[in-house]
């Protein structure tokens, strides 16, 4: 029997094994296990699916393993993985992709996106909040999430959302436009002026309805918002317990929720089955967070030994975040005008320290998912940034795939390439782990058996 014949025999080993074990019941026969496996490769098709298809790599990191895998078949029926087999299969029948000469990756997660966020140096912030609508930033959150399927994202975490992300999430989960899995928050939770506080450095007279919907100022109102926003929609909850950097008036080191808040709204979140995500900048705020059980910690970039230390007790993830400060900060330097007033000089002071901080982030062993705090623009610039600043390019690699997975609590699904995990895949030119610059080559991204590239 030749190989393909048995890859696709396997398959159905199972049908075959219960017919055969219930005819030798029925005989008083003692050799079941042999009987089991000459019935199934006796009676039953060898012949593909025309829906199957076999993805020829000649590297393949499964997400897991820092040792690629060499010359290896990836059968995929329907959209799941079916079987991983040694060698090239070609069985009869299926659709043979031929990446031979490429290293083939498990799908890309992003864990911090803003899917309908412009490049801060393509608009001016400000004007770009109080003339556009929620239906244009929906048009924008489209074109931004089939941008990031085709850099190889094929499932991305979105941490500050509205109605029109859940709009966006259901047209891509419904087949009506093309883009990555979605798991979103809505409005991040904050107080008033806080970094979420959509009012700050606007005049007074302006508001929106949606404009109230993260805002938080008791431990009963953090309660009610992750209620309402589990009503709404989301399948993650995002916290301020900290100012941040790119808002109008508030100070990033200093802690803006009380732990009544945080713990609130965290366990309030976790009743309901959803996780949290914290953004956090300073240690005090950091280590409120981690004590009150949120999942990850988005940004963390003022955070001490002492607080990595804790998080890593804890299992919390650290989400470094660090192209939303490159991008950031050449703006700031270059044309200040067009962030929001004040945060020029935020981005100028602040935005250098997370990369001299994320070695003792890695020195401390807390676990690290990728993120990039982008909705516009090159997602993959991250691996980099992870590797120039001290992470393994195994462990920037683990970050994108597997542990982002374990993050989402999707690694059944996500994050690896596994026989029952869906079939995303991607596939760049040349070994990612012995050169960086190869993320940026991908030549082909796969989301759940279709190819999107």
């Amino acid at each position: 029997m030749n190989t393909s014949t048995c890859t696709f025999a396997s398959r159905t080993l199972d049908q075959g094994a219960g017919i055969a074990t219930s005819l030798a019941g029925r005989l008083n026969m003692g050799l079941l296990p042999c009987l089991a496996t000459c019935l199934a490769l006796t009676l039953l098709p060898f012949t593909a699916s025309a829906s199957d298809v076999v993805v020829h790599a000649g590297l393949l990191y499964d997400g897991l393993a820092a040792t690629p895998r060499k010359n290896v078949s990836v059968v995929i029926h329907d959209d799941r993985i079916a079987a991983i087999r040694e060698g090239f299969v070609k069985p009869a029948g299926a659709t043979v992709i031929d990446l031979s000469s490429r290293t083939v990756l498990p799908g890309f997660i992003d864990m911090h996106v803003h899917l309908g966020s412009k490049l801060p140096s393509r608009t001016n912030a400000t004007e770009d909040w109080v003339t556009h609508s929620a239906l244009d930033r929906a048009f924008d959150a489209a074109l931004f999430a089939r941008q990031m399927l085709e850099q190889g994202f094929t499932t991305v975490r979105d941490l500050g959302g509205s109605d029109e992300t859940v709009a966006v999430r259901n047209a891509i989960e419904a087949g009506k436009i093309s883009g990555p899995r979605l798991w979103l928050s809505l409005e991040a939770l904050g107080p008033t002026a806080g970094h979420g506080d959509p009012h700050a450095g606007l005049d007074p007279a302006l508001s929106h309805p949606g404009w109230e919907y993260g805002r938080v100022d008791s431990a009963e109102e953090a309660r009610f918002r992750v209620r309402e926003h589990k009503r709404r929609g989301a399948s993650v909850i995002k916290l301020m317990p900290s100012g941040g950097i790119a808002s109008t008036g508030d100070d990033p080191h200093a802690q803006l929720m009380t732990e009544d808040e945080v713990k609130t709204a965290v366990d309030t979140a976790h009743m309901l089955g959803m996780k949290v995500a914290a953004h956090a900048y300073p240690p005090g705020a950091i280590e409120t967070a981690v004590r009150a059980g949120v999942d990850s910690i988005e940004h963390g970039s003022f955070a001490t030994a002492e607080t990595f230390a804790l998080m890593k007790a804890q299992g919390t993830f650290l989400v470094p975040t660090l192209s939303v400060y490159d991008v950031f900060y050449k703006v700031a330097d270059e044309h200040p005008e067009l962030l929001t007033p004040g945060t020029a000089a935020k981005e100028l002071a602040n935005d250098l320290l997370p990369k001299r901080n994320l070695p003792l982030a890695v020195r401390s062993g807390v676990r690290i998912a990728y993120g990039t705090d982008l909705g516009e623009g090159d997602h993959l610039q991250e691996f980099k940034l992870l590797i120039d600043n001290g992470l393994s390019p195994a462990r920037a690699l683990e970050s994108a795939t597997h542990e982002a997975a374990v993050l989402l609590g999707a690694e059944a699904d996500v994050g690896s390439l596994q026989v029952g995990r869906y079939a995303d895949i991607v596939a760049v030119d040349g070994n990612p782990l012995q050169d960086a610059g190869a993320f940026h080559r991908t030549v082909f991204v796969m989301k759940g058996g279709v190819v999107v590239r």
